[in-house]
């Protein structure tokens, strides 16, 4: 198949960890069957000349580059920041419909793949219109449980579920959401997200902490996310605080930036917790596997999540984990044996913490079970679904 990927959700040369999970799907998608697969990742425009914050980033990303062997190309499209919101997918659609178009002329796209529902989807469905091909939609999280919740643009999701031919979730917890908003029930086919691994296995505990220059002795705990509310950690540190004084030597190091950074870092010095607790930054995808084999027990404890990689991953390096008991989380965490599920207060995580770290878990069996599922697996059922809606769009074809 000829398959057009479109997301402004992918890596860059100026951000190479945006959006690595839709990267290594489509990646390993296009290795299927020698599918023939391009990505369009549009960027907002942004004058080279303007010096301002994140958004800055973006005049640097280059018009089109190679990652990895696959074409990847960068239209830019007009986006005022918090104000055009409601009109986001149509100038993500006006600013990538020259390049969509002639990129389906050189090579007949049979689809087009899109991710993200809202804008990301709703401008895919629109180009699939002018080119006249299926589009299959990915819902991966925010876009469906959190986005529906905003009335201006919960009607364009509404339509975007309904005139995408075929529609993925990656947990069946978001597909609950969109049967709730009237999607019938035989159009979204739930594939999670997989695992690299060759990225992430296991590291011999004391080597991983000696590659990462932290203490030998004593627990460690992980936790990685983007330094936001719903990532929970204001949670979390007041449950490391309460479990701590129990565990001689025990550290929390949590991974990733953010804008609660400050608020954090001043939660821990207020509860004595300035030498145990450590806020790292952000890390390469690939020093993930040595942060997860040198903890004890990783921790998420997410408001919401759709498919919750960092659990995957932890358990791919054979890393038990605490997570709060929402979205796409039971969905990974399917065995006591693999983790501990737990409600989103201090009072809960502690009490969960304190048993994980009080458990002999099985790690060779832990990094066994998650390492199934690779993303040649989840590209196979993806290759499958997208192939039989195309079927079904043009019979001529089956």
């Amino acid at each position: 198949m000829k398959i057009l990927t479109f997301t402004s959700l992918f890596p860059n040369r100026t951000k190479p960890q945006l959006g690595i999970f839709i990267f290594q799907r489509v990646f390993h998608l296009s290795r299927q069957r020698n599918n023939q697969v391009r990505a369009v990742a549009p960027v907002p425009f942004y004058p080279r000349w303007l010096k301002w914050g994140k958004w800055e980033a973006s005049a640097h990303v280059p018009v089109q580059e190679q990652l990895q062997g696959l074409d990847v190309y960068h239209p830019r499209y007009f986006l005022l920041p918090k104000i055009s919101m409601p009109f986001h997918a149509l100038f993500m659609f006006l600013g990538s419909l020259w390049k969509v178009r002639s990129l389906h002329r050189e090579q007949h796209f049979d689809c087009i793949d899109a991710h993200f529902i809202y804008p990301d989807g709703t401008a895919a469905v629109l180009l699939g219109r002018v080119l006249r091909v299926p589009v299959v939609v990915s819902a991966r999280g925010t876009d469906i449980n959190l986005f529906p919740n905003f009335r201006i643009i919960r009607p364009m999701i509404r339509w975007t579920l309904e005139q995408a031919s075929g529609v993925i979730a990656v947990s069946s917890s978001l597909k609950q959401v969109m049967l709730e908003m009237g999607l019938p029930a035989g159009k979204v086919q739930v594939i999670g997200n997989g695992i690299d691994p060759s990225r992430f296995s296991p590291v011999e505990p004391r080597e991983a902490r000696q590659h990462l220059n932290i203490p030998e002795g004593g627990p460690v705990i992980v936790s990685v996310g983007s330094l936001i509310p719903r990532k929970g950690f204001q949670h979390l540190i007041p449950a490391f605080a309460q479990i701590a004084p129990g565990f001689p030597g025990a550290r929390l190091y949590i991974i990733g930036e953010g804008s609660f950074r400050s608020e954090l870092q001043q939660l821990a010095e207020r509860l004595g917790m300035r030498n145990q607790i450590t806020l790292v930054g952000n890390q390469p995808n690939e020093a993930l596997r040595f942060w997860y084999s040198a903890a004890t027990v990783s921790c998420l404890v997410s408001s919401r999540e759709g498919w919750p990689n960092v659990l995957q991953e932890s358990l791919a390096c054979g890393t038990p984990v605490v997570a709060t008991n929402v979205w796409g989380a039971p969905e990974v965490i399917t065995s006591p044996e693999l983790g501990l599920l737990v409600e989103q207060n201090p009072a809960a995580i502690a009490s969960a913490l304190n048993s994980a770290l009080g458990k002999a878990w099985d790690r060779t069996a832990i990094a066994t079970h998650a390492q199934k599922r690779t993303w040649d697996v989840v590209a196979a059922e993806v290759d499958r679904y997208i192939e039989s809606v195309t079927a079904e769009h043009n019979p001529s074809k089956a």
